[in-house]
């Protein structure tokens, strides 16, 4: 684990590259969510994250997150995000911790989070499967409209989530940015929706996202270094 001024030092770096590349495409950068993302990391290295001034932290697993939850239960203004995959048995579970699910992926999980928590309603990101992925969750572009559809009386749907093909060069990733960018604009129109949210972009690639238009970009490595498991 990397020390807290390590820490503080990464991720004031990180937040120095989110503003220019909002300034390169001529963006606010306070209109750019940085979500660190915590996966196996202890609950120390995220108090040192939060003590340098982050205050939005994503989880892959229900269990792990309460797990930090409940030793961080001091940090009271902490906001915990779910971006893995969620189960619907896991809903109830869900919607007690996380103040945001990026990874809404079919009408059965809307509907578990609706029975979990009617009102108000869970904020949810619908992921894409963008790269046709058969190892990725999320669901295909040609079904996100229908999605919609489906879950908008379960749930607020704020915008949408993708994750691109692993590439080594960035600039890979910028035809699927553009193309969930563009993809949010036609669904907004056509469902009434703001869908103002687009989560996309990590840390070997988070730059390319800004410039595309990301309005959270999901950082671990950068800040953290590397997973601890």
């Amino acid at each position: 684990m990397l020390t807290a001024s390590e820490v503080a030092e990464r991720l004031s770096a990180v937040r120095a590259r989110i503003a220019a590349a909002a300034a390169r495409a001529r963006r606010d950068p306070g209109a750019v969510m940085l979500l660190l993302a915590s996966k196996t990391q202890p609950p120390d290295a995220i108090r040192a994250a939060y003590l340098a001034g982050a205050r939005d932290f994503g989880e892959n697993y229900v269990q792990e997150a309460a797990s930090k939850r409940d030793a961080l239960a001091d940090l009271a203004d902490i906001r915990w995000h779910l971006i893995g995959h969620l189960q619907t048995n896991k809903a109830k579970a869900a919607v007690a911790i996380f103040e945001v699910i990026h990874s809404l992926d079919s009408a059965r999980l809307a509907s578990a989070l609706h029975r979990a928590r009617p009102q108000p309603p869970m904020r949810a990101l619908i992921e894409v499967n963008l790269g046709g992925e058969a190892t990725k969750t999320g669901v295909a572009p040609g079904a996100v409209e229908a999605l919609i559809d489906a879950a908008r009386d379960k749930v607020q749907i704020v915008g949408l989530m993708t994750i691109p093909p692993p590439a080594r060069d960035p600039e890979a990733s910028r035809p699927y940015f553009a193309r969930l960018r563009e993809m949010r604009d036609r669904l907004a129109a056509a469902a009434g929706l703001a869908l103002s949210e687009l989560s996309m972009g990590m840390t070997d690639d988070f730059e390319v996202a800004i410039e595309e238009g990301a309005t959270i970009v999901r950082v671990g490595r950068a800040v953290f270094g590397e997973r601890m498991r």
